[in-house]
Parts: structure tokens; sequence; C-alpha cells
């Protein structure tokens, strides 16, 4: 069993699930271009860096891939710093991802020692600057520093997965989570989904299935599962 909020020290080629909310359980997210904005630090900090080379500030950003406006633009205002302080290409992989109005989950894989800090804290600050910048606001936006639980056990990195995509109540048709490229609807070049379908079929179309009979299943998910509930 994982042991809850003591993983300090991460290991290469570890998956861990990743984990915080709002301080006071406060919204993180106010509007549709928060969301937004978040996903496209994502794909800042996790695509090659040669791909962001003409982003320039006061330029549109290429929100190809982001749910739910596809291959829309989002102007992006002169004095929001809006890009992650390292890139994480070959060091991070992001397999999934839900983000709540007031908290937000993920499932990531480090594969060099220390990076999961630094993504986190590179990639969750920028925000938190733009956020206060956007809505006047001092002081911390996140409550603490993040949680992070080391997953040593395919089958709790599968049910791991399934209740991150399981978050929202209508997580069929959420905008704001992974799901939707691991149903093959959206190719997000940044989402590893292939770490979890690889275990479902052969082909893509069988695990796509598969995968999604085991989401949306009535299955009681573990014990283990239950200490990371977030509201």
């Amino acid at each position: 069993m994982p042991q809850k909020n003591s993983i300090k020290i991460y290991y290469e080629d570890g998956f861990y699930h990743v984990y915080n909310r709002g301080v006071e359980k406060r919204d993180i997210f106010l509007e549709e271009q928060d969301y937004i904005v978040l996903l496209h630090l994502f794909k800042a900090a996790l695509l090659p860096k040669e791909v962001h080379e003409g982003e320039r500030a006061g330029v549109s950003l290429d929100l190809t891939g982001l749910h739910p406006n596809q291959g829309a633009t989002l102007q992006k205002p002169r004095q929001y710093v809006l890009r992650p302080r390292q890139n994480f290409c070959g060091s991070i992989e992001l397999i999934c991802y839900c983000l709540m109005p007031n908290h937000y989950h993920l499932l990531v894989k480090q594969l060099a020692q220390h990076s999961l800090t630094q993504f986190i804290r590179s990639v969750f600050t920028t925000y938190a600057m733009y956020f206060n910048k956007k809505y006047e606001r001092v002081g911390s936006l996140f409550q603490g520093i993040f949680k992070a639980t080391d997953i040593d056990k395919e089958g709790y990195f599968l049910w791991v997965s399934r209740y991150i995509h399981r978050n929202p109540a209508d997580f069929g048709n959420y905008p704001y989570s992974s799901y939707a490229d691991f149903l093959g609807r959206r190719q997000t070049k940044w989402i590893k989904s292939g770490a979890i379908l690889d275990c479902y079929g052969n082909t893509k179309e069988t695990a796509i299935k598969n995968y999604q009979e085991f989401v949306e299943s009535d299955k009681e998910e573990p014990g283990e599962i239950e200490a990371y509930h977030l509201e």
C-alpha cells in the first residue's frame, strides 16, 4: 500500500500520483481561460523546446489539441508570464491529468531524478503568478507543497488513472482531463497514454474499448484510492 503524502525522494523511471488543491479549498480556475493557460504551460514544458521558439509576449498561443477549442488561439496578455521556467521534455512524461475547479490530479513518470519537483514548481509557480496578476490577488494559491504518491504496483497504477479520469461527475464529456485522449477523440502530443493503454490490448481499438469499459464500469476501487479524494 502506498504511503500517503510521505514521498519526498523521487526516483528515476518512477510513476507518481501528484495532486494539490487551492488554499482553503478555494477555486484555482475561475473561467475557461484559466484552464487553457495551465494546459498551455504543460505543453510548453513537455514538448521539445524548439516547438515554442516562435512564441513571444503578445503573440497568439497555438492551442491545437487543447480541448474544448480545437485549433483556437488565445491572445496572451503582455503582463502575464506564461512560459515555464524550464523545459522538461525527456525528463518528465505526463500520463494523464484532470483539472477540477479547486484541485488537480496528475499521473506522472519521472525519467530523471529530481525532475518531478522541478516540473511541478516550474509549471504551477508560473500559473500562480498568472492567476494572481489576472485577479489582482496576493499570497499562496495552493494549499502548501504538492502531494505525491509512489506507484509501485501495476494494478494500483491502472486504478489511479481510472480514479483521475472519473473525478468529474460528467467525466465522459469533461473538457479539462485527458480522458478524451485515451478514447481516441483527441491527440495531445504531450500526453503519454500508451503507458496505460498498452496494458489493455495489442491494437489501439481494442485497448481503447477495454480501457473505456474499465473506467466506466461500476467496479469498486481499492481502499487505497479513497485516501486521495479531494473536494
